[in-house]
């Protein structure tokens, strides 16, 4: 099944489902539902799409989109989209159609592969994205999409099942576009290359501690830093996939249960509805499960929670700029004796560069110089090395920006602990981490400004107890006028994703410095009073 001139000397991950498709030809690769896929069929499906996607016209470096969940689709087109040199741009279902049309116009996407249950977010909006040149409908759940184009098998069939060779000829070529909200109100297109997905696919799995005979439930949303590249980590050792679509306790708990899983990363949110569901139906596992938080940090008491039931946690840190998670809190086996309490406050920290990062520091914000290993002096966390991005699609000042000084600047406020240890204290900038998800203050703001009511507003953070933190927005509106906070929340849900839409809504005359400047600290102070804000 295997020719020579399939491989790629370069660092590519798609070369992982090459050797692994020959080592593991017959081991279940894939599980979604009921269906079970091998390794060697993965490889063929992945041929096959590679090969209709060549045939209709797509060639290096053209972007290809797919808005669907975590189901095998998604999985194929990690590796069949970057094996002809393409890019693959793999949007959040959660945003509203016309994100998503910005974001599949600004990335210059030549085709689109379309979940039929999310047929509604391109329907309104076919107009707005004119580059687009096919579309193709994924049935996974029901009947063909009123959109025009194949459905997803049917486009399979067009390609052939032979072994094609990796385009790939230098390994600093983009394999994917992540988009991220940033600070500002449009998202930014994060450019990972094959050599950072090749060595950070690797790097997850090393810290992890996967193996061959590992089950790995899909949790994490694989549009998310590309699942924290664990698409391609996964696929290298050979273990075992395990889609699912919707995430929900319940269903995470019977697919733990009946495909025996051993690994799934997620969110502290997802942590918190697992704990609540296992306290609830009194669960306690019977084998030894691992599960790997980021986003947000977790709070000591999710961690004890988890740990009670049999879980064990890894706790990382990154962003969408470094493939995901950067650092890891690198476990210590003379912490092992401590109380609970005091192991869960050590595994709350944010950790220490992944071994094939290395490059971390917590600076000053002014002179780039480290900070005392005090666990006291706040600094910046930045960062570099091979699983940083290539920059922003199409934004060179928002990249000169982010790799001021030679580093990649986080955004996030930190201490080092004399054992070199990092631990987030505050957010240099405005951006909420809600359940793991990214919200721009200034993109909420700027919808809510197109209220026909509202003469000024500013949004902030405030605690919540499931999704860590969610959107208050505080109000003046204009004379005459009363809207109420019902109203200003629908028009948000209106015209952003919903879970970007405020919670709550406060009206009044807001705090403002001399120069006329919103004074948003003084708002975070009450919000967050006897409570320290820690958001990763």
């Amino acid at each position: 099944m295997q020719d020579a001139r399939v491989y790629n000397d370069l660092l590519t991950p798609v070369g992982f489902l090459v050797r692994t498709a020959k080592v593991f030809e017959d081991k279940v690769a894939i599980v979604h539902g009921e269906k079970r896929c091998t390794y060697k069929e993965f490889y063929e499906r992945v041929n096959r799409l590679a090969s209709a996607l060549k045939k209709k016209g797509v060639q290096k470096g053209d972007k290809v989109a797919f808005i669907c969940p975590n189901i095998p689709p998604m999985l194929e087109a990690h590796f069949a989209v970057p094996m002809i040199g393409a890019v693959l741009v793999a949007i959040n279902i959660r945003l509203s159609a016309s994100e998503i049309a910005y974001i599949i116009d600004h990335s210059d996407s030549r085709a689109v592969f379309v979940d039929n249950e999310f047929a509604d977010l391109i329907t309104p909006v076919r107009d707005q994205i004119p580059k687009v040149e096919f579309l193709v409908n994924i049935c996974d759940t029901g009947p063909a999409l009123p959109l025009p184009g194949l459905e997803y098998e049917a486009f399979l069939a067009t390609g052939e099942p032979d072994p094609l060779p990796i385009e790939v000829d230098d390994e600093h070529q983009v394999i994917s576009i992540n988009y991220t909200s940033g600070t500002t109100g449009r998202p930014k297109g994060v450019m990972y290359h094959h050599r950072g997905a090749y060595l950070n696919g690797l790097g997850e799995q090393l810290e992890f501690h996967t193996r061959a005979d590992s089950v790995y439930l899909w949790t994490l949303p694989m549009f998310h830093c590309n699942g924290w590249c664990f698409p391609w980590g996964i696929t290298a050792l050979g273990a075992t996939h395990v889609c699912l679509r919707k995430v929900m306790p319940d269903e995470i708990f019977r697919l733990i249960e009946k495909e025996k899983v051993t690994h799934l990363c997620a969110a502290p949110t997802i942590l918190i509805g697992m704990s609540a569901y296992a306290d609830e139906k009194q669960i306690k596992l019977d084998r030894p499960l691992n599960i790997m938080t980021a986003g947000a940090p977790p709070a000591p008491t999710i961690i004890a929670n988890m740990e009670k039931l049999g879980i064990n946690i890894t706790h990382t840190y990154g962003l969408t700029e470094v493939f995901g998670p950067h650092s890891v809190c690198q476990w210590q086996t003379k912490w092992e004796g401590l109380p609970p309490e005091e192991r869960a406050r050590l595994k709350a920290r944010q950790g220490v560069p992944y071994i094939i990062a290395q490059h971390m520091d917590v600076v000053n914000l002014e002179t780039m110089e480290p900070v005392p290993r005090d666990g006291q002096t706040m600094g910046e966390i930045v960062m570099r090395g091979n699983n940083v991005m290539l920059g922003y699609y199409k934004d060179p000042e928002a990249t000169r920006q982010a790799f001021a000084g030679g580093w990649f600047h986080s955004g996030d406020l930190a201490v080092m602990h004399p054992d070199h240890y990092i631990q987030i204290m505050d957010r240099k900038k405005d951006i909420i981490i809600s359940g793991g998800e990214n919200i721009s203050t200034v993109e909420v703001e700027n919808v809510i400004y197109r209220h026909p009511d509202v003469m000024e507003v500013a949004v902030i953070p405030i605690p919540d107890e499931k999704w860590g933190e969610v959107p208050k927005a505080f109000v003046k509106v204009k004379p005459g006028t009363n809207p109420t906070a019902e109203d200003i929340i629908r028009f948000c849900k209106e015209n952003l994703a919903r879970f970007k839409a405020p919670k709550s809504v406060e009206f009044g005359e807001l705090p403002k410095t001399a120069t006329g400047k919103v004074q948003k600290f003084k708002l975070r102070e009450k919000e967050w009073a006897g409570r320290q804000r820690r958001v990763n």
